[in-house]
């Protein structure tokens, strides 16, 4: 095959499962009261397991997953947004009484830090068990950074990203809460370090949240072997009892280690958004010594 006939055969397949999904989408918002409701949304941190806990939820014999995605970014994307309940409720399968199907979610990890997706999550989703994993903050900037290198978003080293990340973030937030339809591709893609200050974002999804909505995991000591604190979550949800036989690993990017120099600046820069966190949490992070 040549490259000219592979780059028409790519475009070709894009193009079919673009329309397949507008196909769906559409028929869904017709059908929209039909359609189930999210009883659960794993809305980030980013790269904190969020796909491979959304994957053994998806496995739950009540689970139905959404049509397409996993992820909908629906409270996060500004034209999305504006589409309205039915353009969101259209993502998810119709109700099936009578069947196990009981429930659906989606993972969408910009959730947590976009300044108004909390909100309107409690507007559009008040059911909703918003489900928040946490992990090292310096472990998580870097490997936020492989993910936007991978994909092409990111052209600086690492350093120089951590160095150009609040001049890419300034006046951001403050933009997308004044413009509902403005979207911000440096606030979704460069917040290395943003990102990991949870203290903050944690404080602001529980007061837009209803009472005993927001969960909290720490990945690193959930996803161990014997699953601590599965069984608890299946039941904020309001799934039956289940055990999954594996425990899922996503996304996993590996690379060379993060620089020495580079982990203790970034280790300076958490020092006290961990103290601050374990104070709002109650307990220490496992991730905190």
């Amino acid at each position: 095959m040549t490259k000219q006939e592979f780059v028409v055969e790519d475009t070709l397949k894009y193009s079919a499962r673009q329309f397949a999904r507008t196909t769906l989408v559409g028929l869904g918002q017709l059908t929209a009261g039909l359609r189930m409701r999210p009883s659960f949304i794993i809305a980030g941190a980013q790269r904190c397991a969020t796909t491979s806990l959304f994957r053994m939820l998806a496995r739950h014999p009540q689970v139905s997953p959404p049509l397409m995605n996993k992820g909908i970014h629906f409270f996060d994307t500004a034209s999305r947004f504006a589409r309205g309940a039915n353009f969101y409720a259209g993502h998810f399968p119709l109700n099936r009484p009578g069947t196990k199907f009981q429930t659906c979610g989606e993972a969408s990890p910009y959730y947590l830090f976009h300044p108004l997706s909390m909100q309107r999550i409690a507007q559009i989703a008040p059911q909703a068990q918003v489900i928040v994993l946490l992990r090292d903050p310096v472990e998580r900037a870097y490997s936020a950074y492989k993910q936007e290198k991978g994909r092409g978003f990111e052209t600086l080293s690492f350093k120089d990203a951590l160095d150009a990340e609040a001049q890419r973030l300034d006046g951001e937030e403050e933009r997308i809460i004044s413009d509902p339809m403005y979207q911000s591709f440096d606030h979704q893609h460069f917040g290395y370090t943003a990102r990991g200050k949870y203290t903050r974002q944690l404080k602001r999804a529980e007061s837009a949240l209803a009472p005993g909505k927001l969960t909290v995991l720490d990945a690193d000591s959930f996803f161990r072997p014997e699953l601590p604190g599965w069984d608890a979550l299946l039941k904020q949800i309001g799934l039956d009892p289940w055990r999954p036989t594996e425990i899922v690993h996503s996304n996993a990017r590996p690379s060379a280690e993060l620089d020495p120099a580079l982990r203790e600046r970034l280790n300076n820069v958490f020092a006290e958004e961990n103290n601050e966190l374990t104070n709002y949490l109650g307990y220490k992070p496992s991730w905190i010594s």
